[in-house]
């Protein structure tokens, strides 16, 4: 007797089978690093290497197919379901209407523009997409079209399981594990009913985004205070409704919260090791390795790197970021007493290692102190326990902001 499972495994395989009229499948590559890292045997499941650089082709794709006639759609997207939906329009010579936010990094604006070419208008609307995903819906009201979800939808849903659908047959199995980024829940929520019992899915998702942890915690879907957008392609207020039914039985121990600035080391190292683009959200399944290293031992995982659209004029950003959670780059506030040999004494007590990154004097006009602004980069985190220590005993009266949101954002 077949069962929804088997069902929903069966269309899976059919919107599979549909897109390699549209592109070919990603690979899915084992990872030494991580493997001896970790004791395991990880594979990377590379979404970052489809056409758009991220799995939401596959949902457009689905969704889109199923609509024929259909010659308007509209959208929401904060990137790279914009970017699946545009190159959708142009294979299927439809129309596109796609709202974006106002903080879209520019990579990702240029690139949607690119593969819609004259068949896609772009709105830049509001700082956070939820306020994008309103706006989106609400001109789809007053003007028509058929509006497609980043991932609250069937057959977006049913087009993100082709995942799961080339991880088992590229591997000949069911993986032991597979680590799933969470935005709104369309990939992992997908990924994870095709699998069914069959593999341990772990969901991750960014610390300023953690609508899945939320909703599983509140017991149904619940719109967060506030997001932070540095994880953009994972940065979703509120889990979607269809999505969360699919996912309402994930044990809170199998949803791993992660820093935004802890995320920037796996870039970093991604790229500097592995040549690997990674955004931020592409980053989350990687990262999340460590956090759960006892329990990936001897077993298959996959992490779907989830996407590659990354704009290097970024990168600073992330370095400083990564630097900052490794503890090897820090700011501080120094009272510099204002006389002859003050800086030649501070000077003196950097070790070898420790690199002044920014210098920059606050008050100018102070008589007997001046307040400067420094920011000390080291080759180790220890570096700093000896510096501190070192400063203490010279006498200078210095604050560590590095960790301080408010001070940082001002001065920093």
């Amino acid at each position: 007797m077949s069962t929804g499972n088997d069902r929903f495994r069966d269309s899976a395989r059919a919107a599979e089978s549909a897109m390699r009229q549209v592109f070919p499948h990603t690979p899915l590559q084992r990872n030494a690093l991580l493997s001896d890292r970790f004791g395991a045997d990880i594979w990377l499941k590379r979404e970052d290497l489809s056409p758009v650089r991220s799995y939401k082709l596959r949902g457009a794709c689905n969704a889109m197919r199923k609509q024929a006639g259909q010659e308007l759609f509209v959208c929401a997207s904060a990137g790279n379901h914009a970017q699946g939906v545009a190159f959708m329009c142009q294979h299927l010579s439809v129309r596109g209407v796609i709202f974006m936010p106002v903080t879209t990094p520019q990579q990702k604006i240029q690139k949607t523009r690119m593969f819609g070419g004259e068949r896609i208008e772009i709105h830049l609307v509001g700082d956070y997409f939820d306020d994008t995903l309103a706006a989106a819906q609400d001109w789809c009201a007053q003007r028509g079209g058929y509006f497609l979800s980043p991932f609250d939808d069937l057959d977006v849903i049913e087009g993100q399981a082709s995942v799961a659908v080339e991880i088992e047959d590229q591997l000949g199995r069911a993986p032991d594990m597979v680590v799933l980024p969470v935005g709104g829940g369309g990939m992992s929520s997908g990924v994870a009913s095709y699998f069914g019992d069959r593999t341990r899915g772990l969901f991750v998702e960014p610390a300023g985004g953690a609508c899945l942890r939320a909703a599983l915690a509140a017991g149904h879907p619940v719109t967060l205070p506030h997001v932070d957008t540095f994880v953009d392609g994972a940065a979703v207020g509120r889990i979607g409704e269809k999505t969360y039914d699919l996912l309402r039985d994930t044990a809170l121990s199998d949803v791993i919260v992660l820093s935004e600035d802890r995320i920037c080391t796996t870039m970093i190292e991604m790229l500097n090791v592995e040549g690997i683009v990674l955004e931020p959200a592409g980053a989350l399944s990687v990262e999340a390795l460590s956090e759960m290293a006892s329990q990936i031992r001897g077993k298959t995982v996959v992490c779907v790197t989830s996407g590659g659209n990354f704009d290097f004029e970024r990168l600073p950003e992330v370095k400083e970021r990564a630097q900052r959670y490794l503890g090897v780059k820090k700011y501080l506030i120094l009272r510099l007493p204002q006389r002859p040999g003050a800086l030649r004494e501070f000077l003196e007590v950097l070790g070898p290692d420790d690199d002044i990154a920014r210098f920059e004097y606050l008050k100018k006009s102070a008589r007997n102190f001046g307040s400067v602004l420094l920011g000390i980069e080291t080759r180790d985190a220890d570096n700093f326990v000896r510096l501190f220590a070192h400063l203490d005993e010279a006498g200078f009266i210095y604050r560590d902001i590095t960790n301080d949101e408010t001070l940082s954002q001002f001065l920093i």
